[in-house]
C-alpha cells in the first residue's frame, strides 16, 4: 500500500512540476550565487518565482514533497536549497509497479 504522503504530494500539478525540473536544474534555472544548483539544491526563491507563487506557497509545496521523501532541503545562511531524493524517486517507482 502506497503511503497517504506520499499519494498527496503527487497529487497536485505544481508539485509534480517541481519534481520535474529539479530532475535537471541546470536546465530550469538560473545559476545561483550561493550554492550548486545539482550538489546543493535550488532555491526556494527560484521555485517559487518558476511556479508563480509566492514564496511561503512554494515552501509549503516542498515541505509537502519533503515530508512525502521525495526532496531533501539543505540550509544556507538565510535560504533553504531543494533538490530531488533520486533513491526514494526510485523505490517509490517500483512500488507503484508491483501496486499495479
Amino acid at each position: 500500500m502506497l503511503d497517504a504522503d506520499v499519494l498527496a504530494a503527487l497529487a497536485n500539478r505544481k508539485r509534480l512540476l517541481v519534481l520535474e525540473w529539479l530532475k535537471n536544474p541546470r536546465a530550469h534555472f538560473p545559476p545561483q550565487r550561493d550554492g550548486d544548483l545539482v550538489d546543493d539544491g535550488v532555491c526556494v526563491i527560484f521555485i517559487a518565482d518558476k511556479l508563480g507563487v509566492a514564496q511561503p506557497t512554494a515552501t509549503t509545496h516542498l515541505q509537502v514533497l519533503a515530508r512525502a521523501g521525495l526532496v531533501t532541503s539543505k540550509r544556507v545562511g538565510q535560504w533553504t536549497y531543494y533538490r530531488r531524493d533520486e533513491a526514494a524517486i526510485s523505490a517509490l517507482a517500483k512500488r507503484f509497479a508491483a501496486e499495479i
